[in-house]
């Protein structure tokens, strides 16, 4: 009988491994830690290259049309309403699939929906904890290690386990256990959604302030036909000391519009009043911009990192949920060129482990927002004239130069192979 693949996490990435599997063939099973997934989060972005494997995965345009919209416009506003940079983004800026803002709950239920219907209803088993791990001794295949949310332990067989398991994976704590905490650089996120009606290109991400205080506003969902009202998600951002470590004890929470809006009270400009943007929100919550260092692997013999438990990064760059997309399609080929083993899962470790560290620190630094940082070094945020300030052909390479470090740069996606050939299966010996 052959082993299932066991993937820990029932996330974006986990069920993204999870169709990427059943799409080549591979058994596999899903084990998540909470007993019933809701459509939990907050707005993300989609790019292009994570677009282009859903679509892949058959959710195309009409499916994520529903839940989300096409982003036409990246762009960066200084602290006096002035434009720093602005520039197409998906379909508009050349690429050959589109980029979406969607929420993020209403993007995994749209991939959980889909694993039960394609795989089976009984292959995510939720309310089952991976706390650990141990490779088999002959080098085949792996045990799970499993808490119930009542506290029964159990094991589970498996050829390969990927874990997905997020920030706080218990899989990457045994594999690297002597890892730095959680890094917390001082800046502090509250995060909310308001009914509004969309500005600029009516589908803009854009970013307003300097790069210690600043508020990214972008629509989720499409504007309803009669009053022209879309969900816009907003975050707005603060940066503070950070020596003595974040001082709440929760990494998210529920807060007051009066916990933060002091921070904005001045940010109405002819075009937004900012403040009545985030005062429409019926629930703020508080989170700590985070990440961890990142390692010098992301496997253990038949065990793998993937996601945020490989990778997690500063939202800056708009590309967390988007890799761990990328990382499911990578490892499906993998397994595809390697057969279900070790193998595949040092090429995979070996092709990204490498390429994407150095993104975390990129987007720890700012990632495009660096732009605000350049421009608080050159005339402390306020301008008149961009181009006297930062050329545009050097805020051009500026963003060319993070794209390609993310990997989607338009030049090479579009030139790029399918990642996964369409009716490639993994064979019998694999």
């Amino acid at each position: 009988m052959t082993l299932p693949v066991l993937i820990a996490g029932a996330g974006i990435g986990g069920l993204s491994v999870a169709l990427t599997l059943h799409q080549i063939g591979v058994p596999c099973r899903v084990l998540e830690s909470v007993a019933e997934l809701k459509p939990l989060g907050v707005g993300i972005n989609l790019q292009p290259n994570a677009v282009r494997e859903l679509y892949e995965l058959g959710f195309g345009a009409e499916t994520l049309n529903t839940i989300g919209i096409q982003t036409r416009e990246w762009a960066l506003v200084g602290l006096n309403g002035n434009d720093v940079y602005s520039e197409n983004r998906g379909l508009l800026a050349g690429y050959h699939w589109p980029q979406y803002s969607v929420h993020r709950g209403r993007l995994q239920m749209l991939l959980y929906q889909a694993t039960r219907e394609r795989l089976g209803t009984d292959c995510v088993r939720t309310g089952q904890r991976v706390t650990g791990y141990r490779n088999a001794a002959d080098g085949c295949g792996v045990v799970a290690l499993l808490e119930s949310r009542s506290g029964e332990r159990s094991e589970i067989h498996g050829s390969l386990l990927i874990a997905a398991d997020g920030l706080h994976s218990a899989v990457r704590q045994q594999m690297h256990p002597t890892q730095p905490p959680v890094q917390w650089g001082g800046a502090i996120m509250w995060r909310g959604v308001t009914r509004a009606k969309p500005i600029r290109t009516g589908a803009s991400f854009v970013g307003l302030g300097t790069h210690k205080h600043r508020v990214v506003f972008y629509p989720i969902s499409q504007p309803d036909p009669v009053t022209g009202l879309a969900d816009i998600n907003w975050i707005a951002e603060i940066t503070v000391d950070s020596s003595k470590g974040w001082p709440e004890g929760d990494w998210n929470k529920r807060v007051r519009h009066a916990d933060f809006i002091h921070h904005f009270a001045q940010w109405n400009y002819p075009w937004i009043d900012i403040p009545a943007m985030l005062l429409g929100a019926d629930d703020v919550y508080e989170y700590p911009m985070i990440d961890r260092d990142p390692v010098p692997t992301w496997r253990d013999g038949n065990v793998v990192l993937l996601g945020d438990a490989a990778h997690v990064m500063y939202p800056t760059g708009s590309n967390g949920a988007s890799q761990a997309i990328v990382d499911a399609r990578v490892l499906g080929s993998m397994l595809l060129q390697h057969g279900v083993g070790a193998g595949a899962l040092k090429a995979y470790d070996e092709k990204l482990c490498p390429e994407i560290s150095p993104v975390i620190l990129r987007n720890r630094g700012a990632g495009p927002f660096g732009l605000l940082n350049l421009l608080d070094d050159r005339c402390g945020g306020v301008f008149d004239d961009i181009e006297a300030v930062i050329p545009r052909a050097e805020r051009d390479e500026f963003m060319h130069r993070y794209k390609v470090a993310a990997g989607f740069a338009a030049e090479r996606l579009n030139a790029a192979p399918p990642t996964i050939p369409p009716g490639a299966r993994v064979g019998p010996a694999g």
